[in-house]
C-alpha cells in the first residue's frame, strides 16, 4: 500500500505493508516507528484487558472505595460511596493493574493501583488492563510518561473532535520490551532519582516551615493550644463581629497575635481599596487578556502553568486590569486553601476571576510582601479558619470579613527586615524544589533514553 505523506511542506512517499495496518489513519502511519536496542514486540501480546464488572448498588448500605486517574498523579483513592448510589457496574481492580481514560490518555490520563491504594473499583468509562509475566506494569506505566511514547499514542487516537484510544488500538502498538532484569534495573535507576527527589521536596517544605516559625518568633507571637470545646464559651459583646458558632468558638485561637512584640492593627485600617473579580466564563484559547484564578495562586505566588482567557474593551480594561503591588486573595476555595494569596508583580496585562479580591494596600503603613506572607503564615490561617464557612464542600471568606483580620504591625524598616529574611528562606526552599525538579526529569529522560534510539 502506499500513502502520501506531507511533512513541513515538502512531499514524500512512504510505504506500508498491508498486514500492518490496522486503521484508515494517514496520521499514524506519518511517524517514524519505534527505535531499539531491545526486541519491538506488539503491545497486544503483552497485556489483556480486565473488564470485571460488579453491580455495586447490590449491596446497597455497604461502602465502596473508588479510585479516580490523574494526568498528573496516575491513579488515586477519589471517594467512598454507598452501593445505592451507584447505578451502574464498576470495575474493579487489582493491584499492579493499569486504567486510562481513552478520551484523555494524548495528555497522560493513565495510572496503576498500587498497594498503597485501599479503594478497588473504577468508573466502566475507563480501560482496565494487566499485563502478562514478560512485562513488569510498572516498567510499561513509565513507558508512557516517557516522551516518545507519548507521541505514539497521540499519533494512534482516533476521533475528529474527541480524540479516542481504543484498547484494540492500544494493543496495535509497537513497543520495546527488554529482558525481566533489564527492566528491574531501568525501574531501580529510576526510583534512585525519584528518591533524591522526594528528599529534597521534603527538605524544601521543612524549609519552607522555618518561615512561619521565624515569623512567630520575631513578632513574639505565641498561640495557645486550640482546644476542641463540648460545652459553653465566653466571649466579651465588644470583641464579636460576628455572630457564628464557630467563629465564637475560635476567638482564644487568634488571643496569641494580640499580645506580641507589635501594636496590631485590623486590615480595613491600611486597605485604600478593595475590588471583587469578573463573573465571566474564560477560555482556554489564548486569545484576549490571561485571567488569574484561584489555582494561580500556590504557596504565596502566582502560578502561570494554567491560564484561561478572556476579551476586554478598553473601558474595562481601565477598570479591571491588575497593577503591580495588587494582593490577591482567595475568597472561595477548600476549607484548606481558602484565603491564599500572592502579588500580582507582572509586566503584562493580567485580569482576575470572582473567587479573587484585588485588594490595594497603604505602602505607607505596611509593606505588601510583609502583609501576603502573614496571610500565608499560622497568623492569618488561624484567623480564616475561624471565620471560613464551607458550602458545598467550598469555603468563603468575604471582603468585609477580612478586613477584621488583625495583624501585628511594626515600623516600615522592621517590616522590610522581615520580609528580607523570609526571601532568603524561600530562596532556599526554591533551590531545592528546583533540584527536585531536575531529578525528577532526568528520572524519566534517562530511562527513555535507554529504551529507545533517537
Amino acid at each position: 500500500m502506499q500513502m502520501t505523506i506531507d511533512r513541513e511542506n515538502t512531499s514524500s512517499i512512504k510505504y506500508v505493508k498491508f498486514h500492518d495496518i490496522t486503521m484508515w489513519d494517514v496520521k499514524r502511519y506519518s511517524s517514524e516507528k519505534i527505535k531499539s536496542d531491545y526486541p519491538i514486540v506488539k503491545l497486544g501480546t503483552q497485556i489483556r484487558e480486565e473488564s470485571h464488572r460488579v453491580k455495586l448498588s447490590a449491596f446497597p448500605e455497604d461502602d465502596f472505595g473508588i479510585l479516580g486517574v490523574s494526568n498528573k498523579i496516575g491513579i488515586f483513592d477519589a471517594y467512598q460511596e454507598k452501593g445505592k448510589k451507584i447505578n451502574q457496574p464498576y470495575k474493579k481492580m487489582e493491584i499492579d493493574w493499569l486504567a486510562y481514560n481513552p478520551y484523555r490518555i494524548n495528555v497522560g490520563s493513565i495510572g496503576m493501583r498500587t498497594k498503597e491504594h485501599s479503594n478497588k473499583f473504577i468508573s466502566p468509562a475507563y480501560v482496565v488492563f494487566s499485563c502478562k509475566e514478560s512485562l513488569l506494569p510498572d516498567f510499561l506505566y513509565k513507558l508512557f510518561k516517557t516522551q516518545r511514547f507519548n507521541k505514539i499514542i497521540k499519533e494512534s487516537t482516533t476521533g475528529s473532535v474527541r480524540q479516542n484510544l481504543t484498547f484494540d488500538i492500544l494493543k496495535s502498538l509497537d513497543i520495546a520490551l527488554p529482558p525481566l532484569n533489564v527492566q528491574h534495573a531501568l525501574l531501580a535507576s529510576y526510583y534512585n532519582k525519584i528518591d533524591k527527589a522526594i528528599i529534597q521536596e521534603n527538605e524544601a517544605r521543612n524549609k519552607e516551615q522555618e518561615i512561619n516559625d521565624f515569623l512567630l518568633s520575631v513578632l513574639d507571637i505565641k498561640f495557645g493550644e486550640n482546644k476542641e470545646k463540648k460545652a459553653l464559651t465566653f466571649a466579651k459583646f465588644s470583641n464579636i463581629d460576628r455572630w457564628a458558632i464557630d467563629y465564637l468558638f475560635n476567638l482564644d485561637s487568634i488571643k496569641g497575635i494580640t499580645e506580641g512584640k507589635y501594636p496590631v492593627k485590623k486590615v480595613k485600617s491600611f486597605l485604600l481599596s478593595y475590588q471583587y473579580g469578573l463573573s465571566v466564563k474564560a477560555t482556554e484559547i489564548p486569545i484576549g487578556i490571561p485571567m488569574l484564578r484561584m489555582n494561580n495562586i500556590y504557596n504565596s505566588k502566582l502560578d502561570l502553568n494554567d491560564l484561561k482567557y478572556i476579551k476586554l474593551n478598553d473601558e474595562q480594561k481601565s477598570k479591571v486590569l491588575l497593577n503591580k503591588g495588587d494582593l490577591l486573595f482567595n475568597r472561595t476555595n477548600s476549607k484548606e486553601l481558602v484565603g491564599k494569596t500572592a502579588i500580582f508583580d507582572l509586566d503584562d496585562e493580567y485580569t482576575f476571576a470572582s473567587y479573587l479580591i484585588r485588594l490595594k494596600l497603604n505602602t505607607e503603613i505596611v509593606n505588601v510582601h510583609y502583609i501576603n506572607y502573614l496571610f500565608n503564615s499560622l497568623i492569618g490561617r488561624s484567623q480564616i479558619d475561624s471565620i471560613s464557612r464551607q458550602v458545598l464542600g467550598q469555603a468563603n471568606v468575604n471582603a468585609q470579613e477580612l478586613q477584621d483580620f488583625v495583624f501585628p504591625i511594626p515600623n516600615l524598616e522592621i517590616q522590610e527586615d522581615i520580609v528580607s529574611e523570609i526571601n532568603k528562606i524561600k530562596l532556599k526552599a526554591e533551590s531545592l524544589k528546583q533540584a527536585a525538579e531536575i531529578n525528577r526529569i532526568n528520572a524519566i529522560n534517562e530511562f527513555e533514553e535507554a529504551i529507545f534510539k533517537n
